[in-house]
This record gives C-alpha cells, structure tokens and sequence, in this order.
C-alpha cells in the first residue's frame, strides 16, 4: 500500500491554519513532567490569544505541583479532521490583576465552582509558547509556525 501523499501547505498561511485548528479543537490536552513520568489530561482554556493560552487550575490538583516542579508543559490540539497543533511552552501562574478580573467575568464557570477571584483554591496558569508546530490530517509531518 502507497503512503498516501498529504497536500502541500504554504508556510504563510500556517499561523491561520494553527489559529483555526486550535478554535475548532476548543479543548487541548495539557502533558505535564510527574518526577520522571509524563502525565497528560483534557483542559479546558480560559482566555487564548494566538499561541499563548491560559488554564485554570485548582491547587489541590495533582498537576499544581507538576508544574511547580517542572513548568514545561505541552498543549496538543486535535480537531474533528485530524490536524494537531502542539504548542510546546512554560506554564507560569498569571499575575495581572487586571488580566485576571477580565477572565474572570468572562468565564461563568469560574464564577459558579469558586465563587469568588480571589479563592485561594484558584491557580491559573499563563502558557507561554516557545516552539508551535501543525500538522495536516495524518500527514506525519509537522511544520513549524512562526510565533
């Protein structure tokens, strides 16, 4: 059986096509660093702005101290066609107030499990890409998007 043959992607429209995978993805799975064994789960994001993402996390969630111990993190994206984006980062607990009140108001969620912005129980956490890279279908090829 012939590989199959994955059509061509221009390199200016791969910032788009990661963009509109990752809308259509909406839900990501986040790998973490557990001691020496990686750990992978579904998150939800909270607020996305091209390649940097931010999550919301519970303190008492294994994955706080994962990141505390090791912040380098990877996001993969996995839309209804099979395209991938994985966004390789640091995640970072976000610190801007402002920032933080506007996610804050834009999330209803949020709302309803905390209660209020400042539950000590909230972490969230600001992902900072340093390396994002697409994949078409099943191509088995990846290309790089400029960030």
């Amino acid at each position: 059986m012939p590989k199959p043959q994955p059509e061509p992607v221009d390199p200016a429209q791969l910032p788009e096509l990661a963009l509109a995978t990752m809308k259509s993805a909406k839900f990501p799975m986040l790998a973490t660093i557990d001691a020496n064994q990686p750990r992978l789960r579904p998150v939800s994001p909270v607020k996305t702005e091209r390649f940097t993402v931010w999550v919301a996390n519970l303190r008492s969630y294994h994955k706080t101290g994962e990141i505390a111990a090791n912040p380098r993190v990877e996001l993969c994206y996995l839309d209804e066609h099979h395209h991938q984006v994985r966004i390789t980062g640091v995640a970072m607990p976000e610190t801007d107030a402002a920032l933080l009140d506007s996610i804050w108001e834009k999330n209803p969620l949020l709302r309803m499990y905390l209660g209020t912005p400042d539950n000590p129980e909230l972490v969230m956490y600001r992902i900072e890409p340093n390396r994002v890279r697409f994949m078409k279908e099943w191509a088995l090829e990846y290309h790089e998007v400029p960030l």
